[in-house]
């Protein structure tokens, strides 16, 4: 097995940095933060000029065929960056959700738009109640979707959404046009404004059903679990991202007139961040590679590949801060965002629970090891 990118992939995630970098600097991002735009759109549609949403996408729908390994480069690069752009609940969700389970007129219908970047889709389960099969209320009946979900990633202003409901046959997922005069959108708070949530209210919403009857949950688990490892992959970055600030500031900030990175303490801390950084790095390697070969393995190396990213990503946001002393805790540093984006996608897809239990039952029934 190898676990390592190709140069090709390499070539894509220095590109994706480079581009970043000058498109997504903390400047911008906080032009989010402070509610002056809900996303940086003149970044989405350069992304999208650029085929990074269309990079897992089969190219008879509008993909251009690199592969979900440039698309784990690309979404660590996203990461590093705080890059404030819907591409994880467009792509690694909706898309990913239409690529699994629609039919052939779905796909032509939805995935070029998606692919290109002038449709944005999200993923809408979450109600605020249990994060299960039982916490399903939305129900789909022949007028339609009616129900609410809260939190929906960039529900704001996606144009459509897949929606887990409670349908004849159990609960299954729904193709949603949230541009339809009976939804609506009202926004709602979370710990990272960089990212817009929504609380959406379908009233009789037109939607049609994607994937087969009965099959609802098990697909909509499927989702979670290749998002899961795109996800890792942010998080990556941004750990990775903390550690460097922390270790450029510990070498420039002084005390008893020396670097404070000399000492021990200060050591021993980045140390420690660094360690987290690399095991969360080789399980996300590992994740991808199920996840390009649609292996087996997968929901049990997206779990401990989002168990373990998302400990490294808030450890290290949390350790760049206090490295960076009291002026650390100021809004005009740029610690937070990076606290902020962590603790977010940590909740992203589920708590930690809910992604222990899957990875005990995966090694229980002896599917990794």
């Amino acid at each position: 097995m190898d676990f390592d990118f190709s140069d090709e992939d390499y070539t894509v995630k220095d590109a994706a940095r480079r581009l970043l970098a000058a498109q997504s600097p903390p400047a911008a991002v906080r032009r989010v933060l402070d509610g002056q735009v809900l996303y940086l759109e003149p970044l989405w549609r350069e992304i999208g000029a650029l085929g990074w949403p269309a990079a897992a996408i089969p190219v008879d729908f509008g993909g251009i065929g690199l592969g979900h390994l440039a698309l784990c480069c690309i979404a660590e690069e996203l990461g590093r960056a705080l890059a404030p752009v819907p591409m994880s609940s467009s792509i690694y969700l909706a898309a990913e959700a239409i690529v699994a389970f629609g039919t052939d007129a779905q796909k032509r219908a939805l995935l070029p738009r998606l692919a290109d970047g002038t449709t944005i889709g999200t993923f809408a389960v979450a109600e605020g109640g249990a994060a299960d099969e039982s916490g399903i209320a939305v129900t789909f009946r022949a007028d339609g979707l009616r129900g609410s979900k809260t939190p929906v990633p960039d529900g704001s202003f996606a144009d459509l959404a897949i929606v887990a409901a409670r349908g004849p046959a159990g609960v299954g997922l729904y193709i949603a046009d949230l541009r339809d005069p009976s939804v609506t959108r009202v926004p709602v708070d979370t710990l990272d404004p960089t990212r817009p949530h929504a609380a959406l209210t379908f009233a009789a919403t037109p939607a049609e059903p994607l994937g087969a009857p009965g099959t609802g949950w098990a697909n909509l688990c499927t989702v979670r679990n290749r998002a899961a490892v795109l996800i890792a992959f942010e998080q990556v970055g941004i750990a990775d991202a903390c550690l460097a600030a922390a270790i450029a500031y510990a070498q420039q900030r002084r005390a008893y007139g020396r670097p404070i990175g000399s000492f021990q303490a200060i050591k021993h801390k980045l140390a420690d961040v660094y360690v987290k950084n690399e095991l969360a790095r080789a399980n996300a390697f590992y994740a991808a590679w199920a996840l390009d070969r649609d292996a087996p393995e997968l929901p049990g190396a997206a779990a401990a590949a989002h168990l373990a990213a998302s400990d490294a990503a808030l450890f290290a946001a949390r350790e760049s801060l206090q490295t960076h002393g009291g002026i650390g805790f100021t809004w005009d540093m740029d610690c937070h965002l990076y606290v902020r984006r962590a603790g977010l996608l940590a909740l992203t897809l589920g708590g930690s629970a809910q992604w222990e239990r899957q990875l005990v039952e995966e090694l229980k029934a002896g599917r990794i090891s």
